[in-house]
């Protein structure tokens, strides 16, 4: 890593000189997200290999280790349990990416995001009016424009999967073209792929001009760079591949389409987080973090979030800087949480998403 660390002003949007990270005002457990993110955007830095080559080092079996004593350490229970939970609700991206998606289908998803809980829960809990819902609706698309009418108002962003989402490998002008339809239609966040290839043949150089290209064509939206972790092969390439998205612009780096045979892993997100920090180190600009694909479980919510407030802190428990990827697991942490009112779990089909 350079030696010369460039230090962020103690401000709303920045880290301190200390690293560390500041309790925000206390508010309503997720006010509607406004409709402009509230962080400094990263915007980027030349393509540093010499940087690169400082991470290249990544101890497999230490990340290993230091997952399993994160999720053994801490046991949240009760309240806690509840109130951790409707954190990762805040932190979700809702996402439906089928073959047979509809607008129909859409509408209703995004109803959900709305009015995420029942409301015999939301009493239960004591949330009447705290809005706790869903950061954005992710989807492809030919339903960017169904997802921003039916949301209009709520406060939740829009995300479009695009550049030949899940593999990438149509020629650079077509996705970026999809990528500016996707904004023209009100999508104010963009999750992109890559080539893997590129990062098999350690071609950096074309990897940084394609995404640099891609955060030009989103414009104000922001650009969440999907790495497709489980086709990487190693950890390794997913450091690597983390550095050149942060330097080329990405205001989120992403574990995973959901479509690779394995999606995210714990491991793998510890691998990235740390990337992130070393990124925020070199030039104090903060960068969000996305696992998605196989996150079904309230539990495996749970080890998500520990792990980002133990490697980056308090911050970085807040939409603007982590989302979950997720299509299922907002039933599971309703059944979870209704549980917790009533002792007993109830069938999923009490908890419809669409």
């Amino acid at each position: 890593m350079s030696s010369t660390i460039r230090e962020a002003d103690l401000s709303a949007d920045r880290l301190g000189p200390s690293k560390i990270t500041p309790l925000p005002a206390r508010t309503a457990a997720n006010a509607p997200a406004p409709q402009a993110h509230g962080i400094a955007r990263n915007p980027g830095m030349k393509l540093d290999l010499g940087f690169m080559e400082s991470m290249r080092s990544v101890n497999r079996s230490a990340l290993e280790r230091r997952v399993a004593s994160l999720t053994k350490r801490r046991s949240i229970k009760a309240d806690n349990q509840a109130a951790w939970l409707l954190r990762a609700v805040a932190c979700m991206d809702l996402t439906t990416l089928n073959s047979n998606d509809t607008e129909e289908r859409v509408r209703r998803l995004c109803a959900k995001a709305v009015n995420p809980f029942r409301r015999d829960i939301v009493e239960g809990l004591g949330i009447t009016g705290e809005k706790i819902r869903p950061a954005a609706v992710c989807v492809y698309h030919p339903f960017v424009a169904t997802a921003v009418d039916a949301l209009r108002g709520s406060g939740i962003h829009v995300a479009a999967v695009s550049t030949a989402f899940p593999h990438g490998l149509t020629p650079l002008s077509t996705r970026l073209q999809e990528i500016e339809a996707s904004v023209r239609d009100g999508a104010d966040e963009i999750d992109v792929v890559i080539p893997r290839g590129l990062v098999f043949a350690a071609k950096w150089q074309e990897l940084y001009n394609e995404i640099v290209s891609m955060r030009a064509a989103c414009g104000e939206a922001h650009l969440k760079v999907i790495l497709g972790t489980g086709d990487l092969a190693t950890l390794r390439n997913v450091m690597l591949a983390s550095m050149v998205a942060m330097m080329a612009g990405a205001d989120f780096i992403k574990t995973s389409t959901g479509k690779e045979s394995v999606n995210a892993t714990l491991p793998v997100g510890l691998a990235m987080v740390r990337a992130i920090r070393a990124y925020f180190e070199e030039t104090g600009y903060l960068i969000g973090f996305k696992p998605a694909g196989g996150i079904s479980t309230a539990k495996a919510s749970l080890d998500w979030l520990v792990l980002m407030k133990e490697e980056l802190g308090r911050r970085w428990l807040e939409p603007d800087l982590f989302r979950f990827g997720a299509s299922s697991l907002l039933t599971d942490i309703e059944r979870q949480l209704e549980h917790h009112l009533t002792g007993h779990y109830s069938a999923n089909h009490r908890h419809a998403m669409a």
